[in-house]
């Protein structure tokens, strides 16, 4: 076995602590990552306080992993000692099931194995996140990380960026089509830099005037407060695709009236009801869709990547040390970043 450290949640409502334990060595088809840098993802605030009441304890957290390949097993054909990986919101899955076999691994369905606070596949042993110093996962669920991107501003890419390239990946968006991004946080930031490098006309709608500014610097062409119905009148059935990457329950009734006839809605955000109710009139009038999408499979990942790579696309990050993580997690309950928290690993390594 190999020696881990990390920071771990033991319960709901104590802060996060040094951790150690032990990770299973290299098998023949393992890679094993000296993590460099963590991602922090808004589900990491609400899985270590159980707020989806599903915690397993202790947790390691984390699922935005990037780092360097330390070790790999005797029939590892994709990687080598030295090369930069990543990996995401999944270490396994059936690999049998219809979604697993067209690549379509977080559809998995007899159940995805999360990279944390999941049991791993065929035993009791809890999976432990990238809040650590290193981590053993099978090559087919590891991705390459080219070395011309900044790593700690990779990070998020495994999550709020994947979660929003597939939808538009899906959905075809691209030059010649009108894309509206629902909100400005951590998956917001990356559908405007997503959806301006695709050749879409990009429009950021947003409760928050004050990120009109930061919204045009990421790529929008235009920011619609979506308060002012003024200005929402003036985009009604306009747009061929809008990105809902809110939180939270909110009103899909004023955001349904923008969209053209045939055009589409996709929630990747909101993972609890939604309220008020919506109106069946403001679908059917213009055959309109409303849908959800949960990242994406490991082959779309390394796609998102290589384009990545290609275009000098990454996060707008702040990193933090280890030991700053619960202040971090305050700061995430105000929405307090612009836009995502990467922990550096090397801080692991000084006293808390």
């Amino acid at each position: 076995m190999i020696s881990a450290q990390g920071y771990a949640a033991h319960d709901p409502h104590s802060p996060l602590v040094p951790f150690a334990f032990e990770r299973r060595e290299p098998g023949p088809h393992d890679v094993r990552i000296d993590i460099l840098h963590c991602g922090i993802c808004h589900s990491d605030l609400h899985q270590a306080r159980n707020d989806w009441r599903n915690a397993l304890y202790p947790m390691v957290p984390g699922h935005e992993i990037v780092g360097r390949v330390a070790a790999v097993g005797e029939q590892v054909n994709k990687f080598k000692v030295g090369d930069l990986a990543g990996v995401g919101c999944m270490v396994d899955s059936c690999r049998t099931c219809s979604s697993c076999r067209e690549g379509l691994e977080q559809y998995c369905e007899n159940g995805v194995t999360f990279t944390y606070n999941a049991r791993l596949r065929g035993s009791d042993a809890l999976a432990f996140g990238g809040y650590s110093d290193v981590i053993v996962v099978d090559e087919n669920f590891v991705v390459k990380i080219s070395p011309k991107l900044d790593l700690k501003a990779v990070a998020p890419l495994l999550c709020a960026g994947i979660t929003t390239w597939s939808p538009l990946r899906h959905w075809a968006v691209g030059v010649g089509h009108k894309v509206g991004v629902i909100g400005l946080g951590g998956l917001g930031h990356m559908g405007v830099k997503f959806a301006h490098a695709l050749g879409a006309q990009v429009v950021m709608l947003t409760t928050s005037p004050e990120k009109a500014i930061d919204a045009v610097r990421l790529g929008a062409d235009e920011v619609v407060l979506s308060t002012d119905r003024a200005q929402m009148k003036r985009h009604a059935r306009s747009f061929d695709f809008l990105l809902d990457t809110i939180p939270n329950g909110h009103d899909l009734n004023p955001y349904t009236a923008l969209l053209k006839r045939d055009a589409t809605l996709v929630l990747v955000g909101a993972l609890t009801e939604l309220t008020p109710p919506l109106s069946g009139g403001s679908l059917i009038g213009g055959r309109k869709r409303i849908a959800g999408s949960a990242i994406g499979g490991i082959a779309e990942t390394q796609e998102m990547l290589d384009f990545c790579a290609e275009h000098g696309i990454v996060s707008d990050v702040e990193s933090i040390a280890i030991q700053s993580v619960n202040a971090a997690y305050e700061r995430l309950l105000k929405n307090d970043v612009k836009y995502r928290f990467v922990i550096d690993m090397a801080t692991l390594k000084t006293a808390p």
